[in-house]
């Protein structure tokens, strides 16, 4: 199908694309790879009558070490994540991930923005973002504000993102250094949405799990942290029980929906044995 007809602008800088969106209120909507966003206005499930694309603005690309956190522009594409010496050495789960996001082709178009500030429930970064203990840079009307990925999402689709708002940037502690990590995503094909995957960062100290973090992926109409299922295995050598009790603890609070991927069973019991091999796989990394 082709989208309803709309007006173009493509701003220069954060402040003209806020005052764009500001002034032009509910009927504009910002294009950043617009996977998400294109697709639907083709189903006509979404009719914007003015897009603001991003990609004029300068600001919102690259990414650099502040400190102990790597910032990340919103315009970011997972190809140049990928490319990243400092991301493969600082931040090698979120390099694991994005190769896992969609093709090729979408990946040189995506942007970590989009990927984490529209609310899709299947998109893989949301959670890892939350594991990861990001902070997301709004700017709007009012000025900018940070608020962290765990408060982020509201509901599928449904975000902290105030009308007139844009992510800008999304900021990432680096983990400590001989931390354990994995992203593990069950899905139908090259370039579908998970049918279920878990994010795990961990640490060990004296053969037992010091630190934890799961995450949960497409299990839910949000992103999840499996905050039961990380403390169950603080203080154990990660053995089959210990990972049983934690795939237990994640199904409990996973409520995916019933598609083609699989019924609401079905999923769930997927989603516990990727808990347990991000787990698995974590724990074997351990430096």
């Amino acid at each position: 199908m082709i989208p309803g007809s709309f007006s173009y602008h493509r701003p220069a800088s954060v402040s003209d694309a806020v005052k764009l969106l500001a002034s032009l209120g509910e009927d504009a909507r910002p294009l950043a790879g617009g996977h998400s966003l294109v697709p639907m206005m083709k189903l006509r499930l979404a009719a914007p009558t003015h897009l603001v694309d991003l990609h004029g603005v300068a600001g919102l690309r690259g990414l650099r070490r502040d400190g102990n956190a790597i910032v990340i522009g919103a315009m970011t594409t997972q190809h140049e994540l990928l490319a990243s010496d400092e991301i493969a050495k600082a931040l090698p789960i979120l390099h694991e991930t994005a190769l896992l996001i969609a093709d090729p082709q979408v990946r040189y178009r995506g942007t970590i923005g989009g990927n984490v500030a529209n609310g899709d429930p299947g998109n893989d970064l949301p959670a890892l973002m939350m594991v990861l203990g990001a902070t997301y840079r709004l700017e709007g009307p009012s000025g900018a504000r940070d608020v962290a990925a765990a408060e982020f999402y509201q509901g599928a689709y449904f975000t902290a993102l105030e009308p007139g708002e844009i992510l800008t940037s999304v900021t990432i502690p680096v983990p400590p250094s001989g931390h354990g990590y994995a992203y593990e995503k069950l899905k139908r094909k090259v370039g579908d949405y998970a049918t279920a995957a878990a994010a795990v960062v961990l640490t060990m100290a004296g053969g037992k799990v010091a630190s934890c973090t799961i995450g949960l992926t497409n299990l839910h109409e949000t992103p999840l942290l499996a905050a039961e299922a990380s403390q169950v295995v603080i203080g154990t050598a990660l053995d089959a029980a210990a990972l049983k009790q934690a795939a237990a603890a994640a199904q409990a609070i996973m409520a995916p929906a019933a598609d083609a991927r699989g019924p609401v069973e079905y999923r769930k019991h997927v989603g516990g044995i990727m808990v347990m091999r991000a787990l698995e796989r974590a724990k074997s990394r351990l430096a």
